[in-house]
């Protein structure tokens, strides 16, 4: 690795990192096939932010309970949530279940997402609501869509809370901030379907894995994965790469699900580790 001071000596090795897994064989072992599965942009953003909500344990897990609530769903997620309702869409999701998100939980989230896209027309719109053009993160449009989906309903039970990060309370916010890297970013693997936020404000999804590794190279010197550890992180990636600091996430995630890449790499195999 070049000498100099951290992280500039680390950017070659970094850069090389990304190079290597941003590839389209990422996709197929990650929750973001769920968006490549689709062709309509209002389907990839709907199904993409059930994946990130579910992208929890082993990914082959997570794919298949995907492939399921999209069958559930039948293959029209957005047009499933558009049109919801509390009798024949409910019982579709009915019995549906992955680790601690229950059927109570994919019937209420749906219900008041439904209710939103009613209000805002796309998921893009109700992020962009609470989210400002010269924001440094967009840690204000996650906590604004979790307690939009919280408020969305007076019926709404506490418990769907769980899944819905609130970063200016502390979380990490992991799966919100991967969910707008798959939305924002453009390139191999990642859409770039949103125009409200752009991919200089975006941050590191942080993550156990991600984690680990960043601490290691020395890019983080917080030891809990929280939202100041997120911020911490992604200030040092902004020093590499100003305008698309969330680039870096494949670089963290790759090497902490994949490890090291060999010297002279080959196009990853799609099928390499399930566990996330």
């Amino acid at each position: 690795m070049e000498s100099g001071p951290l992280p500039w000596r680390l950017k070659s090795y970094l850069d090389n990192l990304v190079d290597y897994f941003e590839r389209p064989a990422f996709i197929d072992s990650d929750p973001i096939a769920a968006c490549h599965w689709f062709d309509d942009p209002r389907d990839q953003e709907v199904i993409g932010l059930y994946a990130a909500l579910l992208a929890w344990g082993r990914r082959a897990t997570v794919l298949r309970k995907i492939e399921e609530l999209c069958e559930r769903m039948n293959q029209r997620p957005c047009a499933f949530v558009w049109n919801f309702d509390w009798g024949a869409s409910a019982a579709r999701l009915e019995g549906f279940k992955h680790r601690t998100f229950s059927s109570d939980d994919a019937i209420w989230f749906t219900s008041n997402l439904h209710l939103l896209l009613k209000k805002h027309k796309t998921v893009e719109a109700i992020f962009a609501a609470d989210h400002r053009q010269n924001a440094p993160d967009p840690s204000r449009a996650i906590q604004g869509f979790s307690q939009r989906v919280m408020n969305a309903s007076v019926e709404t039970p506490t418990r769907l809370q769980k899944h819905l990060a609130r970063p200016l309370h502390g979380s990490a916010a992991k799966r919100l901030c991967m969910y707008l890297r798959w939305m924002v970013r453009r390139g191999p693997v990642d859409l770039g379907l949103w125009q409200a936020i752009e991919p200089r404000q975006l941050v590191l999804p942080l993550d156990v894995h991600s984690g680990r590794q960043a601490r290691s190279l020395g890019m983080l010197a917080r030891r809990s994965n929280d939202w100041k550890a997120v911020r911490q992180l992604t200030r040092a990636c902004r020093m590499l790469c100003p305008e698309d600091p969330a680039r870096y996430d494949y670089a963290f995630f790759g090497l902490g699900i994949n490890g090291e890449p060999p010297p002279h790499p080959a196009p990853i195999d799609s099928a390499a580790s399930q566990a996330t």
